[in-house]
């Protein structure tokens, strides 16, 4: 080990204890298993140590999960290298059948030292939190969902058709309220569902007072702010945005981050044969959902409401000039579509995909700034 001054180490993490394998430097360089330790800060920060004073220069890396970025920001404490590995980008062979905490500690090390991995974007403890945030509202909304369609599955199961087409209104509330039923017991189970639709509601609200709350102190909210120029892009939709890509600085080109949300066309080509599919639908999927939602809005021809017009006013010229031409362009491409007979699906998704390079226009603009 002595003639060895360089290494690169494989964790495998897990709730209990963590697997490391460490790789000596060089092609030829031997790789081994150091073994498992348990996986608290403590025994980790000895284990590292001990490692790091064999070598001159250690790298560090380990799949991202369920564990979070903890252990990233301890090795990163220590001075050492430490890169947070994407999963789905590890390259595994297709006859191997076999996964044990060991074996991918084993397949890391190497992996890194050849610099076949690919890292994952880590926040700070500050974006994290707010991330948090906003998913724990995206799982409330989620939890509504549900529950909402629990009393619409009841009512169309006795038989119960609301004689209007919007839903949820405070006149549907009545009308669900006014609906009589034969045996209490489904008088009793209507009750409990509405009352679960009303505390779920409850939550998303004060969960969205609260980010609207954070938001003003947040570093990134100038681009927060800078975003919401945009048509069909509210607070929700920003936030999202901003706490899911983080710094769209990495993104060299509008391109790379379509291709990251994954609303680039998927494609098997060989030889002559070109065979273009559906979206992706790789990377972060919350986002992607959100923009095809915002994607709606641009069937309306380009204006500027009221609110809009607000949030204009406070915008930089620059910020402005690229919210109007995003308004106007992607207006026309939606009429276009549509004239052409395509699916409203395909319409949405493919403003979709152009409404995610406007926003990173918006955004490096208001970094800028």
């Amino acid at each position: 080990m002595a003639d060895y001054r360089e290494a690169f180490v494989g964790i495998d993490v897990a709730k209990l204890r963590n697997a490391i394998a460490i790789a000596d430097a060089g092609r030829e360089g031997e790789v081994r298993f150091f073994g498992e330790v348990d996986a608290s800060d403590t025994s980790m920060r000895r284990v590292i140590q001990r490692i790091a004073t064999k070598f001159d220069q250690v790298y560090f890396c380990y799949e991202a999960g369920p564990t979070g970025y903890g252990l990233y920001r301890l090795i990163r404490s220590l001075g050492y290298e430490c890169m947070v590995v994407a999963p789905s980008l590890i390259p595994r062979k297709p006859g191997d059948r076999v996964k044990t905490n060991r074996r991918d500690a084993l397949g890391l090390a190497p992996l890194l030292r050849a610099g076949e991995l690919t890292a994952v974007w880590v926040p700070d403890e500050g974006h994290e939190a707010m991330r948090d945030l906003v998913r724990a509202r995206a799982a409330a909304v989620e939890t509504l969902r549900v529950h909402r369609q629990h009393v619409s599955a009841f009512m169309l199961k006795h038989g119960r058709i609301y004689p209007r087409r919007k839903g949820w209104s405070m006149r549907y509330l009545r009308w669900l309220q006014e609906q009589p039923f034969d045996h209490p017991a489904h008088q009793i189970a209507l009750q409990e569902m509405v009352e679960a639709v009303r505390v779920s509601k409850e939550r998303v609200e004060r969960l969205e007072g609260v980010i609207e709350e954070f938001v003003p102190t947040w570093p990134l909210a100038p681009i927060v702010r800078a975003l919401q120029t945009l048509r069909g892009v509210d607070l929700i939709v920003a936030v999202t945005f901003a706490t899911e890509v983080g710094d769209v600085q990495r993104f060299e080109s509008p391109r790379q981050l379509m291709g990251y949300l994954g609303l680039v066309p998927g494609e098997r080509s060989t030889g002559e044969t070109v065979r273009r599919g559906g979206i992706t639908k790789a990377g972060n999927g919350r986002v992607r959902h959100m923009l095809v939602e915002s994607a709606w809005t641009y069937r309306h021809p380009p204006r500027v409401g009221k609110a809009k017009l607000y949030r204009l006013e406070q915008a930089p010229p620059r910020v402005r000039e690229i919210a109007w031409k995003a308004q106007t362009r992607l207006t026309t491409r939606y009429r276009m579509l549509s004239g052409r007979g395509k699916r409203t699906t395909v319409v949405c998704t493919a403003i979709a995909r152009e409404l995610a390079g406007f926003m990173w226009a918006v955004a490096r603009e208001a970094q800028a700034t």
